[in-house]
């Protein structure tokens, strides 16, 4: 009988008949300059999220103060409801359509959001979209839990009294700055236990902030008589003339305000157990769910108008009206899970990677999630929310047209050129396929300046309420400001896609690009 020679192990990735693809057993990559174990693809067996844990995400994130706000926002702005709704619902719908097309990459492949960037950045230049990323994540992370402290310490004034009278360090009370420090490292414990906790703790908190938001309209359509008031307050701006100028920067700050996702939606999705359930669950998770919270939001305010005779559209403000002592807490109980619950999942599983991705060999996902909490302060968020004006205008237009320019290369480089065909082992593999120039692709570095450059190149500001000239950077591309976002990642996919056709590329065959050499000694191992 002759003895049986084992097979040596193969670098091809494994397909699964669901078009998934992983690793095959005992191949790892192991240049420790682009890999570590929180860039690794997932393995299938880990790849359980399911429809209901996309949509439960989506529910968590949505309802916020922050997204209560721009709602409301809009009805403060002179809208009336329908134009209001009309306006988020819009702007979701748009939004979600760059958000399943980036998304597709994480069930497949199992990898993050800086891991997918490096096939068309470059395992070097990915470095590029992911910084942009992780410096927004961490500006939003400290705004958020900024705002989440504000609402705590307003609502325990409320029921302690006093805390608003304490002394002052830097401006403000010193029961605020506890407010915000305590908030800031109960989030920080929650995201150190990792993705599953992350999993476990969107499941509950979605359910329990609806009915939070459905108890604050129940009392304010109390308070107003029933929600006839509710629904009669008229727009200020009508559908004419006076309507169009806020409602196309409204809608491009809409869709900036969910843009930092169309990125680092792979974060998520890798976990997940298929494309069914991402597509489903984002679909049915955010569109749906931002109409519903921002028809909630608009309600409240408009009731607000009518019981006031102002409309308050801040939710914590409004809560405080109230002098029942279990309402108050309640609200308070709401408004520390609403904004934990999307800040976490937007806010810090993204930066954690895009550090990570920086230098893997030193930082871990929870070594990042602990950098982006540093950052988060000390970028001073209380300073980024002091005027509407910066705010909205300054803030989102600049992060939306900078990540709109960025989500056009992927969704042009993994739709367009690559057809959705990676080669997984060489996402990690330095001297391989998407090494391109010593790691850097100058193709998608001259599609993002040049879309960058016309997103946000017009940025302006009204005397005295922002950073930019009143005529804008550049004067002449000032039209273009409002619509930053759009304009962004048209003009990257054009370019990228035009600069790449000149390019020699390999074709898609199956699950690895043909046309380039392996490069298993250098980059992989075939060992554990």
């Amino acid at each position: 009988m002759t003895a049986t020679v084992p097979p040596a192990p193969s670098d091809r990735p494994i397909p699964d008949p669901a078009g998934r693809v992983e690793l095959p057993p005992g191949v790892t990559p192991a240049d420790p300059r682009f890999v570590n174990d929180d860039l690794l693809p997932v393995p299938l067996a880990r790849r359980r999220w399911t429809t209901y844990n996309f949509a439960a995400l989506w529910v968590g994130m949505a309802h916020n103060i922050p997204s209560w706000m721009l709602a409301s926002g809009l009805v403060a702005l002179g809208m009336d409801w329908k134009q209001a709704v009309f306006t988020i619902a819009l702007a979701n719908v748009i939004v979600l359509a760059p958000m399943l097309l980036t998304g597709h990459a994480g069930p497949k492949y199992g990898i993050p959001f800086p891991v997918l960037a490096r096939a068309s950045f470059g395992l070097r230049g990915a470095n590029l979209p992911a910084l942009i990323r992780a410096g927004v994540a961490c500006a939003w992370f400290g705004i958020q839990t900024w705002i989440g402290g504000q609402g705590i310490f307003v609502l325990l004034d409320k029921v302690f009294g006093g805390w608003a009278e304490a002394s002052e360090i830097g401006g403000r009370p010193w029961t605020l700055w506890v407010c915000f420090v305590l908030f800031w490292a109960l989030e920080l414990a929650i995201i150190h236990r990792g993705m599953e906790t992350l999993r476990r703790f969107e499941n509950w908190a979605a359910p329990f902030v609806i009915v939070g938001a459905l108890v604050l309209l129940a009392w304010i359509a109390n308070k107003a008589g029933g929600l006839g008031p509710l629904l009669d307050q008229p727009s200020r701006l009508g559908w004419g003339d006076d309507f169009w100028p806020v409602f196309f920067p409204s809608l491009m700050g809409m869709i900036a305000f969910w843009s930092t996702l169309s990125l680092n939606i792979p974060d998520f999705t890798r976990f997940g157990a298929g494309q069914r359930a991402q597509v489903w669950g984002q679909t049915l998770g955010l569109p749906t769910t931002m109409t519903l919270f921002a028809l909630l939001s608009v309600f409240v305010t408009s009731g607000s108008q009518a019981v006031y005779g102002a409309p308050l559209w801040d939710p914590v403000a409004l809560a405080a009206k109230t002098d029942n002592v279990f309402g108050l807490l309640f609200a308070l109980v709401t408004v520390l899970v609403a904004t934990i619950s999307v800040n976490i999942a937007a806010n810090v599983v993204s930066p954690a990677y895009d550090l990570a991705n920086l230098a893997p060999r030193r930082i871990g996902f929870r070594t990042g999630a602990l950098i982006t909490g540093v950052v988060g302060v000390v970028i001073m968020p209380w300073k980024l929310t002091e005027t509407p004006e910066l705010y909205i205008f300054t803030w989102l237009g600049l992060v939306g047209g900078l990540l709109g320019t960025v989500a056009g290369i992927l969704i042009a480089d993994y739709w367009l050129v690559r057809r959705t065909a990676l080669d997984l082992p060489g996402l990690y593999t330095p001297g391989g396929p998407y090494w391109y120039a010593s790691g850097w692709n100058p193709r998608a570095v001259a599609a993002f300046l040049t879309g960058g450059v016309l997103a946000v190149g017009g940025s302006h500001s009204a005397p005295g309420k922002g950073p930019f000239p009143e005529d804008g950077l550049i004067p002449f591309l000032k039209p273009l400001a409002d619509y930053g976002w759009a304009v962004g990642l048209a003009t990257s996919l054009l370019v990228y896609l035009a600069l790449m056709a000149g390019h020699r590329r390999t074709t898609p065959q199956g699950p690895l690009m043909a046309g380039h050499r392996r490069t298993t000694p250098q980059g992989l191992s075939d060992g554990p």
